[in-house]
């Protein structure tokens, strides 16, 4: 004891001084502990080695007097605590707050042995397609996120905190793994969720909602009739597979045929989610855990049927009906051209419906642009058609090659009948004229001779000016007849090629359209 006083002495050692501030905070001391304290401060600088002694041993007393008033009063402080109605009324689960944030460390992997590994599992549920950006080649979504795992260190017994099993606790005060989105390319607007449940033994659930933008690989070609499969992989961004692993809370197939939350009433339809796992090494030494959720949709394609196939559709079968005006009448010019001026305004309108990216055109883009070559085509053949068939003066005769084509062989090879009188192969030619001349010269119908008289004369002038004339007109009427007829078999060999060629794109476009409508 006397040792022990010299060391307190040699030290600056000054008891009494505090044991006078820390009685200020303290329970109440009785008037003996009091007076022994006072008289301790008076001949602090005065005592003897005896003296010195004699102290330390009161003060030792003091000390655990005072701590055995506290532990006394402590269950009734408690008690009065627990039935007032301020701040802490709700002291158990205060009391269990404090106990498990009492020295623990939120930077540090939750356990105890450090080459046990800490096994996250996660669960993914989309909740909404909220935009498909093709140009951008961006997916936003909004999804259900779920992990949660063990913290060895958060673990207490319920029968000490009136049988709780689980607490809301903070999420800044505790350790939540570092599990990012690969393909994350902006922050979406998530609503911050601050609170994660704890259980009795240890295991901690993290579930938010989360908005998600994400990069994919949109392939726009079978518009507006494609499926998209976007990938959301999950990961540790820093810890190895030896720390934190990955595995799923529910099995594949529940989380595949999951819809329960999707609302279902958009533009794309959700038909599965894959999940696949996955671990994979970058230096060949460290080895990453990744979980990857394939996300399958469809687009519903009626509203771009109604208003992008059907109006194309329409105007296309009116051209098909304009074949069936006389190709003499220059009605069908004006009609064709009106249908061409209404597809182009049809596509202004429509293009900025299409989605443009600068990979590719969807087919439903080509299916457009030959559709206008099909009805500039069509305005080209009834152009050619009407000049064939349009009557001048001057036209020369048809050729005998283009006679024995197209009057001879196309209509037995595409059955067409004439409708116009006499056969294809008969007109009128110059030979045929010629003896007609001859005739009517036999008839007496000659050049007048000198020796009549000067009327007959006019006479007979006048009425072979007006026989050639009319053998003109006949022949120019033929020639125009035979260009008629040849008109009409190149319209109907035109019209047909021209439908056939229609037909075969539609049930192409069709049958595309369909395979991948229900693929």
């Amino acid at each position: 004891m006397l040792q022990r006083a010299e060391a307190l002495r040699g030290s600056g050692f000054n008891p009494p001084v505090k044991k006078e501030k820390a009685a200020r905070h303290s329970f109440s001391l009785t008037p003996s502990l009091s007076a022994v304290t006072s008289a301790a401060v008076a001949g602090v600088r005065t005592l003897t080695d005896a003296q010195w002694v004699r102290t330390a041993g009161r003060l030792s007393s003091a000390e655990g007097e005072r701590a055995e008033a506290r532990d006394l009063l402590l269950p009734t402080a408690l008690k009065r605590t627990e039935h007032s109605p301020g701040r802490f009324s709700n002291a158990t689960l205060v009391r269990l707050s404090e106990y498990l944030s009492a020295g623990y460390k939120k930077g540090v992997r939750p356990v105890r042995d450090w080459r046990q590994t800490t096994m996250v599992a996660i669960d993914l549920m989309v909740y909404s397609i909220l935009s498909v950006d093709e140009k951008n080649q961006v997916l936003t979504t909004y999804i259900w996120y779920r992990q949660q795992w063990v913290d060895e260190f958060l673990v207490w017994n319920p029968e000490d905190f009136d049988d709780v099993k689980q607490v809301s606790i903070p999420t800044t005060n505790v350790w939540v793994p570092d599990i990012l989105i690969n393909e994350f390319v902006d922050v979406g607007k998530s609503p911050d969720i601050p609170y994660v449940y704890v259980r009795h033994n240890g295991l901690v659930r993290n579930y938010k909602p989360i908005q998600v933008v994400t990069a994919c690989s949109l392939n726009i070609y079978n518009f507006p009739f494609d499926v998209q499969n976007c990938s959301l992989t999950f990961q540790s961004w820093l810890h190895i597979i030896n720390d934190i692993n990955i595995t799923l809370i529910r099995t594949p197939d529940e989380v595949k045929f999951d819809k329960s939350l999707f609302m279902n009433q958009g533009e794309w339809e959700l038909l599965h989610i894959l999940s696949k796992y996955k671990s994979f090494s970058i230096d060949e030494n460290d080895h990453y855990a990744e979980m990857k959720f394939h996300v399958v949709i469809r687009r519903r394609p009626l509203f771009y049927t109604v208003n992008l196939l059907l109006p194309s559709i329409f105007l296309m079968l009116m051209d098909i009906v304009g074949f069936y005006l006389p190709p003499d009448s220059g009605e069908r010019v004006s009609f064709k051209i009106t249908l061409l001026l209404g597809y182009s305004v049809f596509l202004i309108i429509v293009s900025d419906t299409l989605p443009a990216t600068a990979i590719g055109t969807p087919l439903i883009g080509v299916y457009f642009v030959v559709c206008m070559a099909l009805l500039v085509i069509s305005l080209t053949e009834t152009v050619l058609i009407v000049r064939l068939v349009h009557k001048q003066d001057l036209q020369p005769p048809v050729p005998n090659w283009l006679k024995r084509l197209v009057l001879e062989k196309v209509p037995l090879l595409l059955c067409i009948r004439d409708k116009a009188g006499p056969p294809f192969t008969e007109s009128c030619n110059h030979r045929n004229c010629d003896s007609t001349k001859d005739s009517d010269r036999g008839l007496g119908l000659v050049p007048p001779s000198r020796d009549s008289a000067p009327i007959m004369d006019s006479i007979l002038l006048e009425i072979c000016s007006i026989r050639q004339f009319l053998d003109k007109r006949d022949e120019c009427r033929d020639i125009a007849k035979e260009w008629l007829q040849v008109g009409y078999v190149l319209d109907v060999l035109l019209f047909r090629v021209y439908l056939v060629a229609v037909l075969a794109y539609s049930i192409t476009l069709g049958t595309l359209w369909s395979v991948w409508q229900y693929a």
